[in-house]
C-alpha cells in the first residue's frame, strides 16, 4: 500500500474566538426543511439593524424584512409569514406646553447640528448595497432595487429637531384603499378614460404624513352690540294692504367666554406633492387613537417628517381657533343679530403633539399634470382631483341644449294649440 503524506500540522490554539465549524459528512447535500409560518406569533420583540443614517429590520427567522402589517398591526416577514409584536411603549401621548418645549429645541439647535431635510440624501442599503435616494423631509421608503424598507434613523430621534410624540396606524389595507379609490374614480363620470386606466399609468403609495395637534385654553372678553328684530308697518299699498318692514334694535353688551380646543390637527408638510387643501377635506382625524411612537409603525410604508415646526405651524391652528371663538361670543351675545367691536384673548395653556397620520395617496400624471386622489388611512375619507373630459363635457352642453329647445318648442306647440282652441266658437244649434 501507498505511503500516506502527512497532513498539514495542527493550527495553534486561540486564546478567545468561536469553536471551529464541523466537518461536513460525506453524500449528497440535504435541503433545509421548508419554512412555515408559526401557529401563533412570537412574542419576542423583533431585533433592527442599525447604521448611523439608517434603520432596517430584519426577521430573526430567515434574515426578510419586515413590513408592518395592517391588518394584523403587527410586524410581518413577507418571506416565511413570521409576525412580531411592536415593542411601542404602552403610554398615553401627552400634550407639551408650546413655549417651553421650543425655547428648549432653541438651545438644543444652538449645540447641536440639525439634519437636513433639504435636497437630496443618498445612503446605501444594508441588505443589497444598492444606492437609495431621500428627497426632503421623506424619512422612510423602499429601496428600488430590492424592496427593502429603509429609515432614516438621524432625524426622529435628533436631539436638534422635535421627537415624534405619537402615530395613529394604518386601519384602511390596501385592497380595501384600491375599492374606495375604484368607487370614486368610477363616479366621475366626465374624467377622460385615460385617466380611468390610473392601474396602469398611478403610482400608489402609502404615507404617514407629519402634523401638529393643538390643545389650548382661552379666556375672551368682548364688546359688542345685539340686534333684536322687529316688524314696522310704513304704509299701505293700492290696494290699502298694509306694508312691514324689518327693523333692528341694537343693545351694547360685553361679556367673557372660555374655549377649549384639543388635538386640532395642521399638517406640517409643505411641497407641490402634496395638495394641502384636499388632504384638510379628509379631516377630522380620530388623534385620540394615537399611540406612542415606534419607528416599527412606519416600516414598509413612505413617511415624512415635519417641514415647518411646532411654532412655524401656529398661525395656521390660531387662525381657526379665533374663528371659533368669535363663534362663541356671538353666540353669548345672542338675539337676531351680532355685531363684534373688540376681543381680548388670554391663551391660558397652548400645547401641541407631534403625530404622524396615514394617507393612502395615488398620483396619476395625465396630460403632464399630477392629478392627486387622498385616502384616509383611518376612516376611508376620499378626496382628489382629476381632469375634464372636453368631449364628454361638449357633448353633455349640446344634450342639455336639445333638451331645452325641445321643451320650448312642446311648450309652444300646447300654448299655441290651446289658445287656438280657446277663441274657437262653440256652436249650438237649436231645432223648432
Amino acid at each position: 500500500m501507498p505511503r500516506r503524506q502527512p497532513g498539514p500540522p495542527p493550527l495553534p490554539r486561540q486564546p478567545a474566538g468561536p469553536p471551529p465549524l464541523p466537518r461536513p459528512q460525506a453524500g449528497p447535500p440535504v435541503a433545509p426543511p421548508p419554512l412555515r409560518p408559526p401557529a401563533h406569533p412570537p412574542v419576542a420583540p423583533a431585533m433592527f439593524h442599525s447604521t448611523e443614517r439608517t434603520r432596517t429590520y430584519p426577521c430573526a427567522s430567515c434574515g426578510g424584512q419586515l413590513n408592518f402589517d395592517i391588518s394584523s398591526q403587527k410586524l410581518r416577514c413577507p418571506n416565511c409569514g413570521n409576525y412580531y409584536d411592536v415593542t411601542a411603549p404602552n403610554t398615553p401621548v401627552r400634550s407639551r406646553e408650546l413655549h417651553s418645549a421650543m425655547q428648549q429645541l432653541r438651545q438644543l439647535q444652538r449645540r447641536h447640528d440639525a439634519p437636513s431635510i433639504n435636497g437630496m440624501r443618498e445612503v446605501a442599503c444594508q441588505n443589497c448595497g444598492g444606492t437609495t435616494e431621500f428627497a426632503g423631509s421623506l424619512t422612510a421608503t423602499k429601496c428600488p432595487y430590492c424592496a427593502t424598507p429603509i429609515q432614516r434613523d438621524d432625524v426622529h430621534n435628533a436631539p436638534a429637531r422635535l421627537p415624534v410624540d405619537g402615530v395613529v396606524p394604518f386601519r384602511v389595507d390596501e385592497k380595501q384603499a384600491r375599492s374606495l379609490i375604484e368607487k370614486w374614480v368610477t363616479k366621475r363620470w366626465f374624467a377622460p378614460n385615460d385617466f380611468k386606466k390610473y392601474r396602469e399609468i398611478g403610482a400608489f403609495s402609502s404615507l404617514y404624513t407629519a402634523y401638529f395637534t393643538y390643545d389650548a385654553d382661552t379666556d375672551t372678553q368682548y364688546e359688542g352690540e345685539r340686534g333684536e328684530d322687529h316688524r314696522v308697518r310704513v304704509g299701505t299699498d293700492n290696494d290699502g294692504n298694509a306694508i312691514y318692514e324689518t327693523q333692528t334694535r341694537w343693545y351694547r353688551v360685553s361679556g367673557q367666554v372660555r374655549n377649549t380646543f384639543a388635538d386640532l390637527p395642521v399638517l406640517a408638510n409643505e411641497g407641490e406633492n402634496l395638495n394641502r387643501k384636499r388632504i384638510k377635506s379628509l379631516e377630522p382625524w380620530p388623534v385620540e387613537q394615537a399611540r406612542a411612537f415606534s419607528p416599527e409603525f412606519v416600516a414598509g410604508h413612505l413617511c415624512r417628517t415635519y417641514d415647518k415646526d411646532a411654532e412655524q405651524a401656529l398661525p395656521e391652528a390660531k387662525q381657526e381657533m379665533e374663528q371659533a371663538v368669535e363663534r362663541t361670543v356671538r353666540s353669548d351675545i345672542g338675539g337676531d343679530r351680532q355685531r363684534v367691536h373688540r376681543l381680548r384673548t388670554t391663551w391660558n395653556y397652548l400645547g401641541f403633539k407631534h403625530i404622524l397620520l396615514p394617507i393612502w395617496l395615488l398620483t396619476v400624471l395625465y396630460s403632464g399634470r399630477p392629478f392627486q386622489v387622498c385616502i384616509n388611512g383611518l376612516t376611508g375619507e376620499v378626496a382628489g382631483d382629476r381632469p375634464w373630459s372636453k368631449v364628454k363635457v361638449a357633448i353633455a352642453v349640446i344634450c342639455a341644449v336639445l333638451i331645452v329647445i325641445l321643451a320650448i318648442a312642446i311648450w309652444s306647440y300646447l300654448h299655441s294649440h290651446g289658445h287656438h282652441s280657446s277663441r274657437s266658437p262653440s256652436r249650438n244649434i237649436h231645432r223648432k
